[in-house]
């Protein structure tokens, strides 16, 4: 299924993927619906992405903090590692992990990346830090499975018991991780090095779909100069959301 996206800077045309269903479908309701019609790309980062969505943003006066608007409800993450962040991906916004966990989506914000290329060495560097995340990130889930007995070990003071514990969890964590395999695939580190994109947001984010023409567009508005939040110093505005293929 394919959307476009008509905007006072000109347009976008997106193909939406059936390998994040949830997302499509919503996507598409809202599309239906009217929902992102009027609305801004309220917050535009050059070299990084820009993001659209939030119905607050509809007839927003000059100065009024945008971003937080949207439906009473989130997405179920469908992150999938095939599905990444190269240069016109296009993926759901959500809230950080502090406070969602799960990595729910936003009901109806989304962005659209643009990023930048890197070198081999660039690539290779930012590949052992994001698997050293991922690593973290398992250790962490891990010791949160084991809270009730790090606690009573604490309790008891039991330096041994606590320092085998967490010996096992790392252990375990590493390989879970190796499980995994490769953060950046080749097929990622081809794209990145060739197309560009933002390969630090692959696994945290889900992307549901991509630029299929307009890519100029998107290019154009990732340059607008913004204020502060971020946002576009003239309103870049959303005029029509379409589904093609109705």
């Amino acid at each position: 299924m394919q959307v476009l996206l008509q905007t006072n800077l000109g347009d976008i045309t997106l193909r939406l993927f059936d390998e994040t269903p949830q997302h499509r479908d919503n996507f598409l309701r809202l599309v239906r619906e009217g929902y992102y019609n009027g609305t801004l790309f309220h917050r535009v980062i050059r070299d990084f992405m820009i993001q659209g969505g939030d119905p607050d943003s509809v007839n927003a006066p000059a100065g009024k903090h945008l971003g937080v608007g949207g439906p009473d409800y989130t997405l179920e993450s469908e992150i999938h590692p095939s599905l990444f962040h190269k240069r016109g991906a296009l993926a759901a916004a959500r809230q950080g992990d502090e406070v969602n966990p799960e990595r729910r989506s936003s009901g109806s914000q989304f962005y659209i990346i643009w990023g930048q290329t890197y070198n081999d060495g660039q690539l290779r560097q930012m590949g052992k830090q994001l698997e050293m995340q991922r690593l973290q990130s398992i250790f962490q889930a891990l010791a949160a499975d084991h809270r009730a007995e790090i606690l009573q070990l604490r309790r008891d003071r039991n330096r041994e018991g606590l320092q085998d514990l967490q010996d096992r969890l790392a252990a375990e964590a590493e390989t879970k991780a190796k499980a995994l395999g490769p953060v950046l695939t080749e097929a990622q580190m081809e794209a990145y090095a060739s197309v560009g994109g933002t390969p630090h947001l692959d696994g945290q984010y889900t992307v549901f779909g991509e630029v299929v023409e307009g890519l100029d567009i998107v290019d154009r508005i990732q340059q607008v100069e913004t204020l502060s939040g971020d946002r576009p110093k003239a309103d870049v505005v959303v005029v029509k959301a379409t589904v093609l293929d109705d």
